[in-house]
């Protein structure tokens, strides 16, 4: 077997407990299993000791916890304060979290200095990540949104449910052909060069997504206005048998006149809730953007207006086909936006 301290730790334990089992003397023990006497003798008194669990396989080196120099308390304060707070609330510059301003508050809080390693372990120990985060406009409403989630969510929520209804979260989006979504391989110092067109050209798209993983959409050139919603409204209240409820930004074509025409004309059609201003993470139909905008540069590059349109039509047919991407954009079956304690589920 070789040299017994080489092997891993459960194959250590697995030896010991095969070597007791043997029923043979010390001595045979010692020759069969390539250990020495004194080991023998070793496993054989804490046996009798303990038993079996005795010669169990141990977590090896020291304890978690032991030797550190933040004590629980202080590294709860410093892990809370980094999710709380920008680093500029606290005194220091910038305003995004990296392991050299973390270990800044950490000297500023306890008079403690810790190498940027360091620093990364406790970061790591804290289940924390180094992530791209999330934008929020500064014009955005907190009371707005909360309203949003203890009382307007769960109304629309209750009136679906009481009309045998859906619902769907709808948004517009605009895709260019010159946008560049990806990052690609090159030689240091020398920017790679993608060729395009100089003809700039772009299309419109309207979706509607479920939690039930629907898709549906419609491509248009022109410009998004009231009259481009009213067409949507009518395609959309077209594949349903039953009650939309349509939840949209507060956007001037969804507000208008011939808007609030069209629905008086329909009411047991379509219904539209509106989101909070400036909130455009509560929409979970701008993922569908972000998979579009992400998408299309990566498999064509259009030539012309009506080549972009029926390369967009073509991503929006693709995913009426993947229902589980379509939930995935949910986040599955409950999609939380944390804000203080409440949630908002699906």
């Amino acid at each position: 077997m070789g040299d017994a301290r080489h092997l891993t730790p459960s194959a250590q334990e697995a030896l010991r407990l095969r070597a007791l089992a043997a029923g043979r003397d010390r001595e045979d023990v010692a020759e069969l299993f390539g250990v020495s006497l004194k080991a023998v003798d070793g496993w054989w008194a804490k046996w009798l000791a303990g038993g079996r669990e005795a010669l169990v396989m141990r977590p090896r080196g020291k304890p978690v916890g032991v030797h550190q120099v933040l004590d629980e308390a202080e590294q709860a304060a410093v892990r809370q304060a980094v999710l709380d707070h920008r680093p500029c609330d606290m005194g220091l510059s910038r305003q995004l979290w990296t392991r050299r301003l973390v270990g800044e508050l950490i000297a500023k809080l306890y008079r403690v200095r810790l190498s940027e390693p360091g620093v990364g372990k406790y970061l790591k120990r804290w289940r924390l990540s180094f992530q791209r985060p999330d934008k929020r406009a500064v014009e955005q409403d907190p009371q707005a949104v909360r309203r949003w989630h203890e009382e307007t969510w769960p109304k629309i929520r209750a009136r679906a449910k009481k009309d045998g209804g859906e619902i769907l979260f709808a948004d517009q989006v605009g895709v260019r052909a010159d946008q560049i979504a990806d990052r690609t391989w090159g030689e240091k110092g020398r920017t790679p060069v993608v060729w395009r067109s100089r003809n700039r050209f772009s299309a419109n798209a309207m979706s509607a997504v479920s939690t039930k993983g629907g898709m549906h959409f419609m491509v248009f050139t022109e410009s998004f206005t009231a009259e481009v919603m009213c067409r949507f409204l009518d395609r959309l209240a077209g594949h349903f048998d039953h009650k939309v409820h349509l939840v949209v930004d507060k956007h001037s074509a969804h507000r208008s006149k011939k808007v609030r025409d069209w629905l008086t004309a329909h009411p047991d059609d379509v219904e539209l809730h509106f989101l909070p201003p400036y909130s455009p993470e509560l929409n979970r139909d701008e993922l569908v953007n972000a998979d579009l905008k992400h998408s299309l540069p990566r498999q064509h590059r259009a030539r012309d207006q009506a080549e972009l349109a029926a390369e967009t039509r073509r991503f929006f047919r693709k995913r009426q086909r993947q229902p589980h991407i379509v939930r995935g954009y949910f986040g599955g079956p409950t999609v939380r936006y944390v804000l203080g304690e409440n949630s908002m589920s699906f």
